[in-house]
């Protein structure tokens, strides 16, 4: 006697849908993330000091940051899909930019174009996937989307610098391009129209729309939660390779390895903790997570000299903490807007996420010095800064997690399907939902 068949997950659309937001965050991602191998390469090349440096990374945040607040009141008057492959068009050209900047302010103004773009792309994805995926699973789905950043560091980092070592710091900024225009492609291509959430709309002004999205007290919980969440990832990145380089002693010929070895592990251990957080709670993973970065981040700070072996097992530790984190507390998050403010609400959130963070780099710039020739200082102060905000978080994600359940309990707009894309072939509820958490 066969068994019965097991029910699927996700539809065969909802699974191109996580593949191409899993796509789309890896081209945005590594168009971040490498501005940090490359500081090594980029502060001799241009004569540039860490503060300078650490400004550069802060424009892109900064940019995005604003026009992300410009966009809210706008972001529910389209179809996601236009507004996404608008800002994905401008992001394109942003980095393309970058990649023929012959000086270092003309660099810095290449980043502001990409960040001004690039920056609303995020809360857009997230947007349509609370549109289209159920609460219940959209750990998985974040797991996979996060995966991407993994990603990025298995292919587009190891590559990037590659590139960056044998044919100057521009040329990873035009891979990224190359890459970019391809998944433009099959967005156009391959993608439904999202327009539910327009027929929800009780107001036609975009200020008046935003306005009434930031005064709601539920939504100011959780961006201030996010405020707390960003200043993490955005102090300690920009000048890891700088750290491992000057402090850990890790030649620039086997700084691609740490990379590559922690991408690996970021993008199989990603899907898992999402389908972990569907299962066991996404706020329990939370504090699991946040367990594990305080006291990663607290060791790796303070190491001098190091074998690569032990600072690839650190770092691969401290991303699958950080990977916990950024997973569960997204899945969480998305369930806290309605359908007809979702669009503006991601658009905000990811907005305070990064001008919290470009503030964060900023700071981190001050207080990180390096003399000529000598390892960076002060490093170990971040690890500090750090682990106080991660302290903070948890206690800031708490009552959100409250307020989703009871949310979820009532049936509120925010946990389902709400706007799926209509005529969108393989449409329809997930046949198995896990256990709400």
């Amino acid at each position: 006697m066969n068994a019965p068949a097991q029910p699927h997950v996700f539809t065969s659309y909802q699974k191109f849908v996580i593949a191409m937001l899993a796509f789309l965050q890896f081209s945005v991602i590594l168009d971040f993330m490498i501005m940090s191998p490359l500081g090594a390469l980029l502060m001799p090349a241009l004569s540039i000091s860490p503060r300078q440096f650490g400004l550069a990374v802060s424009a892109y945040a900064f940019a995005a940051g604003i026009s992300g607040i410009l966009a809210a009141g706008f972001a529910d008057k389209f179809d996601r899909k236009k507004l996404l492959l608008f800002f994905y068009t401008g992001f394109m050209l942003g980095t393309f930019f970058c990649g023929i900047a012959p000086t270092y302010h003309l660099l810095l103004m290449a980043r502001i174009v990409t960040g001004v773009f690039g920056g609303v792309i995020g809360s857009i994805g997230m947007a349509i996937i609370a549109d289209i995926f159920p609460l219940q699973v959209r750990g998985r789905v974040m797991g996979f989307v996060q995966a991407a950043f993994g990603a990025s560091q298995v292919m587009g980092l190891p590559i990037g610098l590659w590139l960056g070592n044998h044919f100057g710091w521009h040329a990873p900024f035009i891979m990224i391009v190359g890459v970019s225009g391809c998944v433009g492609l099959v967005i156009f291509a391959k993608m439904q129209p999202i327009t539910a959430h327009i027929k929800a709309q009780t107001t036609r002004n975009p200020l008046l729309h935003l306005f009434k999205t930031v005064k709601q007290g539920r939504y100011l919980q959780a961006f201030l939660a996010t405020m707390f969440l960003a200043t993490g990832g955005f102090m300690l990145m920009p000048f890891a390779s700088a750290f491992s380089v000057n402090n850990l002693k890790i030649d620039l010929d086997h700084l691609p390895w740490v990379y590559f070895a922690t991408g690996i592990s970021a993008f199989l251990v990603g899907p898992l903790l999402g389908k972990l957080s569907d299962k066991i709670g996404k706020y329990r993973l939370f504090c699991l997570g946040s367990s594990a970065t305080i006291a990663t981040v607290l060791i790796f700070t303070r190491l001098g000299e190091t074998p690569l072996a032990w600072v690839i097992v650190i770092n691969m530790v401290l991303f699958a903490a950080i990977n916990a984190r950024m997973i569960s507390s997204q899945a969480l998050v998305s369930g806290v807007p309605d359908l007809p403010d979702r669009g503006a609400f991601m658009a905000v959130n990811n907005s305070v996420a990064q001008l919290s963070g470009g503030v964060a780099a900023a700071v981190a710039g001050l207080i990180v010095v390096q003399r000529p020739g000598q390892p960076l200082e002060r490093y170990e102060v971040l690890g500090w800064v750090v682990s106080a905000a991660t302290i903070i978080t948890i206690a800031l994600m708490y009552p959100i997690h409250k307020m989703v359940m009871a949310k979820l309990a009532k049936g509120g707009s925010g946990m389902g399907p709400g706007a799926m894309p209509s005529g969108a072939p393989g449409t329809g509820k997930p046949a198995e939902a896990p256990a709400a958490h």
